[in-house]
C-alpha cells in the first residue's frame, strides 16, 4: 500500500525521527517528507510523510505506535499512481469540438488540451491525459482512434 500521511509534532528536538522510525518498525518503507516548520498548529509541525506498508494491518499498528508518542495524525491516505499520455489530434474541427471530445471521456480522467491553427484548413489539438491503469490508456486509445476515423482527422498516439 502507497500513502500519504499528515502528521503534526511537537516542536522539539527529537520529534521528526520519532514520527519517522515507527514506519521501519511495521517493516514499511519510507519514500518521501517533507518537514514543514513554516505550519504550526497548536506549537506543532507538520510532517508529510509518503511511504509504503503492507497491509492494513501493519498501517493500524503504525496509527497505534504514533498515537502512542502524541503524534496527531491529520490525514492519510492512498496515493495513486497515474500513467501520462500524450494524443495528437489534425483535422478540419473547432475549439467547440475538442471540448465535447474531452467531455465525453473526462469523467475518468484528467484531461487538458491546447490547440493551434497553422494550417489553413487544418487544426491540430495536443491532448494530455493522465489515468491509473494501462486498461484507461487503452480505452482513451481506441475512442481518439475511432473519433479520428469517423471525423476523418489524423491521430497520433503518445508523443
Amino acid at each position: 500500500m502507497h500513502l500519504n500521511a499528515e502528521l503534526y509534532v511537537k516542536d522539539l528536538p527529537g520529534q521528526l525521527v520519532g514520527s519517522l522510525e515507527p514506519i521501519s518498525m511495521v517493516d514499511g518503507n519510507i519514500i518521501g517528507v517533507v518537514h514543514d516548520r513554516e505550519k504550526i498548529v497548536n506549537q506543532r509541525i507538520l510532517v508529510s510523510v509518503t511511504f509504503e506498508v503492507a497491509n492494513s494491518k501493519k498501517l493500524d499498528e503504525l496509527k497505534s505506535i504514533w498515537k502512542s508518542r502524541d503524534i496527531f495524525i491529520s490525514k492519510i491516505g492512498s496515493v495513486y499512481e497515474t500513467l501520462t499520455s500524450e494524443f495528437m489530434l489534425v483535422g478540419a474541427f473547432n475549439a467547440t469540438y475538442i471540448e465535447n471530445l474531452i467531455d465525453e471521456v473526462s469523467k475518468s480522467t484528467d484531461i487538458a488540451y491546447s490547440s493551434d491553427n497553422h494550417y489553413k484548413d487544418k487544426r491540430t489539438a495536443m491532448i494530455t491525459a493522465e489515468v491509473r491503469t494501462e486498461e484507461d490508456l487503452d480505452k482513451l486509445d481506441e475512442f481518439f482512434a475511432d473519433a479520428s476515423e469517423k471525423d476523418d482527422m489524423i491521430y497520433i498516439r503518445g508523443l
